[in-house]
């Protein structure tokens, strides 16, 4: 059996209604992302942070999980494959998916900046509400901020090194390091293959162009033999 690495992006999620940052009149083009997606916008202004991220919380809750996560969800029963998104939202879980590895946090998270504890963020989050671990004034949402490291990298590049196929869905590839996922695969001697509603220009092997929605379920239904 293959050994597959699977990294998901905002395309991916695009369909159930959770825009791009490339999106034109969506939620973030109506914001600068220093302002709200990095530590420094943060520390000058946390109710605008937590604003921002509080209607992407309720955005994300009246979201449904679609095909492509469904499809994606039952390829996440078998023990060779790794999943690791770069997306925020909880869609992959919703739709049945198991152990996914979240690189850049959870949006139906919050993190004390202080002591790292973390747990369920309301669908309302307050600058001054107490760290419930260590009553620190010092709530964020738990995502990875332009500047700041993704999570669980030594996990995705063992994976990655490991692996016998890597799949990108619905990413620009623009964006490091998931950027480099594909050059770290093919030099681990992996074929590379992009799904995406256009190709990326990235290096990958083969690549199949259309909706998440459809070109997902079909290769999935490919790989377990459907």
């Amino acid at each position: 059996m293959k050994r597959i690495v699977v990294l998901s992006g905002a395309g991916l999620s695009a369909e159930s209604g959770l825009g791009t940052f490339r999106d034109v009149g969506g939620l973030w083009s109506q914001y600068d992302l220093a302002d709200v997606a990095t530590p420094e916008g943060f520390a000058r202004d946390p109710a605008l942070v937590h604003a921002f991220y509080d209607a992407r919380r309720a955005n994300m809750a009246g979201a449904r999980p679609n095909a492509a996560h469904a499809a994606l969800a039952r390829l996440s029963g078998r023990d060779d494959v790794t999943l690791v998104t770069q997306n925020i939202d909880d869609l992959l879980e919703r739709a049945g998916a198991r152990s996914v590895i979240h690189m850049h946090g959870e949006l139906s998270r919050a993190l004390c900046a202080v002591c790292g504890h973390r747990w369920d963020a309301p669908p309302v989050m307050e600058p001054a509400a107490p760290c419930p671990a260590c009553d620190a004034a010092a709530t964020r949402p738990d995502v990875v901020w332009f500047g700041e490291m993704p999570y669980h990298m030594e996990t995705i590049e063992r994976a990655l090194g490991d692996a016998d196929l890597f799949v990108s869905i619905g990413t620009s590839g623009t964006v490091y390091p998931a950027a480099g996922f594909v050059e770290a695969a093919r030099m681990a001697g992996a074929e590379t293959l992009e799904l995406n509603l256009e190709a990326s220009g990235g290096r990958f092997d083969a690549v199949r162009e259309g909706p998440a929605s459809v070109v997902v379920p079909d290769w999935v239904a490919e790989v377990l033999g459907d």
